[in-house]
């Protein structure tokens, strides 16, 4: 008994001796309201970004998982993906998309919030390119994984803007030729994820509708932080409303003097069986490049925008 007893008393000292992991505080509502007011500057964001706490979504094999998935060669095109070079810290909309983030981690406080569509009632506004820096700047916070998918599988343009292969892709799993590890691309950045349109199809309203997107959200979701759909324009065609079925809330892309008013409040009508997050608006100018891109976002106050 007395071998027993100071093996335990050994122990217990050992215990005591061993230094425990420190854990960084995480800047709350006071640092967001910072961000919001634009009175924080460039190197303290990306000091927080670098001490912002994983999600843990590393429970064995799915990390092992999409460890596998090849790496590609991808080529973004610098006008249209403003995060992509990351030498560059001040350009116009930058600041823009750093608050649409914080505002959607406001949101997620509050209620579930992890796969986002991103709408808009006509083609040509801008969601895309909205889609793909948004999920940037999610990304590049330390330890955040971020999956894109292109669900505007008549036009599909995501592949574009990384400089990447359009297939195999979602309409090919929709169309049963293919499983979600074969449709999964991974570029040069850390834990960012894409899942091109794929090629052409004859029937993308059928496939959208035959429960294997459903399926496909349902493996992917617990081994992603933010899972950002590109769903079809919503007043052409019925695509994005059955879209929207399978995600937390939407965000609605409208551009300035581009978009008539009763159609972005058609839109909005068609989305309503998903909570409306927000309203970005694309006032696209005159300039070239991607400087020509500004943006703004609203969440909802008593019920209204």
């Amino acid at each position: 008994m007395s071998r027993i007893h100071e093996a335990l008393k050994r122990a217990e000292q050992e215990s005591k001796n061993t230094p425990t992991a420190a854990v960084a505080p995480v800047e709350g509502e006071s640092y967001l309201d910072d961000v919001l007011a634009g009175s924080v500057n460039e190197s303290r964001h990306d000091a927080v970004e670098n001490k912002a706490t994983p999600v843990a979504k590393e429970n064995g094999a799915p990390q092992n998982w999409l460890d596998t998935v090849p790496r590609l060669e991808w080529k973004p095109d610098p006008k249209k993906l403003l995060f992509a070079d990351p030498d560059r810290h001040y350009e116009p909309g930058m600041e823009e998309f750093r608050t649409l983030r914080s505002r959607l981690y406001q949101l997620r406080e509050k209620n579930p919030l992890e796969k986002i569509m991103i709408a808009s009632a006509l083609p040509g506004e801008g969601k895309t390119f909205v889609s793909s820096n948004l999920a940037y700047v999610l990304v590049r916070q330390h330890g955040r994984r971020v999956l894109m998918i292109d669900a505007d599988v008549r036009k599909c343009h995501m592949h574009e803007c990384f400089g990447t292969l359009s297939s195999p892709g979602l309409n090919e799993y929709l169309a049963g030729e293919a499983d979600e590890k074969a449709i999964l691309q991974r570029g040069p950045l850390d834990n960012l994820y894409l899942i091109p349109g794929g090629k052409n199809v004859a029937n993308p309203s059928e496939l959208i509708t035959n429960g294997r997107f459903k399926v496909l959200l349902e493996k992917l979701t617990p081994m992603f932080d933010w899972i950002l759909i590109d769903s079809p324009p919503v007043i052409p065609i019925s695509d994005g409303t059955m879209i929207a079925k399978h995600v937390d809330g939407v965000i609605l892309v409208v551009r300035a003097e581009g978009t008539p008013v009763e159609v972005a409040r058609q839109a909005k009508q068609e989305l309503q069986i998903r909570p409306l997050l927000g309203v970005v608006l694309n006032r696209g100018e005159d300039q070239a490049g991607y400087s020509s891109y500004y943006y703004s976002y609203g969440t909802k106050k008593n019920g209204n925008e």
